[in-house]
């Protein structure tokens, strides 16, 4: 089984189930969580600092989405993904985000837009710290909260859903590459266009975003 860092206990302000399952997904995203490794809900539940019931029930929530497998007896097995599915993800996300990002600079209002400006700075700031798990929860805030102005909550719940399954891998060899506060950068850089109306450029900028960010491969 493969060695965890040390992680803040689990707050017990909201649901443990549903708090331990974003923490684990977020785990699983920046790679702490190894694909095809085990791991049991005891030792978790140690990790986290909570009991063995909420890890076991949020792991089954994982199961349901396709990222970890039940093992009989010993716990529960990452799931391993392919490049060809990782590239599946990738493209279906970008079928989805690109057309709706011009969508929104075409039709968002500037407060809308402006008010995406602290989740932008809060990424850099992450990536500057070498923080992959407060990057990963600004950049998703940030990502489905610039969807949602489009007005359809099935494709933002869409977008949730992959992003989860695709676990964005490309993040920690963008982190030790140096390349992850350039990438950081790109989602103010998104918003200017947004702002100055430039519906084609963003489009072209966030086809070069997630193609830069989601896959395995460092470009």
């Amino acid at each position: 089984m493969s060695e965890l860092k040390p992680r803040k206990p689990v707050s017990v302000q909201e649901h443990l189930r549903d708090q331990v399952a974003n923490a684990l997904r977020a785990a699983l995203i920046a790679g702490e969580l190894q694909p095809g490794a085990i791991y049991s809900a005891p030792a978790l539940a140690t990790e986290y600092g909570v009991s063995a019931t909420p890890v076991r029930e949020a792991m089954l929530d994982l199961a349901r989405e396709g990222l970890v497998e039940a093992v009989r007896n010993k716990g529960f097995r990452v799931t391993e993904l392919s490049e060809q599915d990782l590239d599946e993800f990738t493209e279906i996300r970008s079928l989805i985000e690109i057309p709706t990002v011009g969508k929104v600079a075409r039709s968002a209002g500037r407060e809308q837009l402006e008010a995406l400006r602290p989740l932008a700075e809060e990424i850099v700031a992450a990536a500057r710290a070498g923080d992959l798990i407060g990057y990963l929860e600004a950049d998703r805030r940030f990502h489905l909260d610039l969807l949602a102005l489009a007005g359809n909550s099935r494709l933002v719940e869409t977008v949730s859903d992959l992003r989860k399954r695709s676990r964005l891998y490309g993040l920690t060899e963008l982190a030790e590459a140096g390349a992850l506060v350039a990438s950081a950068r790109e989602h103010a850089e998104l918003l200017d266009l947004m702002l100055a109306g430039d519906a084609a450029a963003a489009e072209e900028h966030m086809r070069h975003h997630l193609a830069h960010v989601e896959l395995p491969r460092v470009s």
